[in-house]
């Protein structure tokens, strides 16, 4: 039987949840006081062992899932428990020796070391090599997707991945699509979840990528930064004044 979820927060940690230490705490705080429990989803660029790293340097609480590798692992619970349906579902469609080939011939891309199965990473040195290594993979009509953050960061995924897709997974597969959710990012591999169609935050301080969406009622723009800018959307969208949604 899945747990019943009234209210739910799917939030990027770098930039966004962690960066303002006393705005994160005001957060958590303010949630605690709350009638309702938050259940906590982290979706991040982070790989496994420096997501749980970051958790124990900030004293973050334990998520109830975690999302990690741009969206291609997904774990549960206190025990990480990963989700082997999503790896077996993404694995499909993943054809990395031909990813890496082709991108090993695109000037400018410089392999990022990341203990990870489904992603390949790459730091961006001149964005023509962005273009080049997409026009070639199109080309040979290898599925994939392209996702470029902070202007230097370039991450190749499998077609169907992404913290967007990852999100709207754990969301249908627990039946959780009606809680009261918020998302909440702050550069351009947050952009397929800031778009995905629920109450979502772009926090004060985000990056340029995230800053050209279009606007949206569903998207909120903060003023705040950080963890700030995730409390003033909650309240936002569902705070008093808010009750309605309730």
């Amino acid at each position: 039987m899945q747990q019943s979820v009234t209210h739910l927060l799917a939030t990027d940690l770098d930039g966004t949840l962690v960066g303002d230490e006393a705005a994160l705490r005001a957060l958590l705080r303010y949630y605690d006081e709350q009638p309702y429990n938050v259940v906590l989803i982290y979706n991040t660029g982070r790989h496994l062992c420096s997501a749980l790293s970051l958790l124990s340097q900030e004293k973050l609480p334990r998520p109830d899932i975690l999302i990690t590798d741009v969206g291609t692992e997904i774990y549960y619970g206190e025990e990480l428990e990963p989700d082997k349906e999503w790896r077996s579902k993404i694995a499909a469609w993943w054809r990395p020796a031909e990813i890496e080939r082709i991108a090993s011939e695109c000037p400018g891309l410089i392999p990022q070391d990341i203990p990870v199965r489904h992603r390949l990473s790459y730091t961006v040195q001149d964005v023509a090599a962005v273009r080049e290594v997409e026009s070639r993979l199109k080309k040979a009509q290898i599925p994939h997707k392209l996702i470029v953050s902070s202007g230097r960061d370039v991450d190749i995924l499998p077609p169907i991945c992404g913290k967007g897709e990852a999100l709207r997974y754990v969301l249908e597969s627990r039946g959780w699509c009606d809680a009261n959710v918020l998302v909440a990012g702050d550069s351009g591999n947050d952009h397929e979840m800031i778009t995905l169609g629920y109450p979502a935050v772009i926090v004060g301080n985000a990056q340029q990528e995230l800053l050209e969406l279009k606007e949206h009622p569903l998207i909120f723009r903060a003023e705040k930064v950080c963890a700030g800018g995730i409390h003033e959307a909650w309240e936002h969208f569902y705070g008093k004044k808010s009750s309605a949604l309730l």
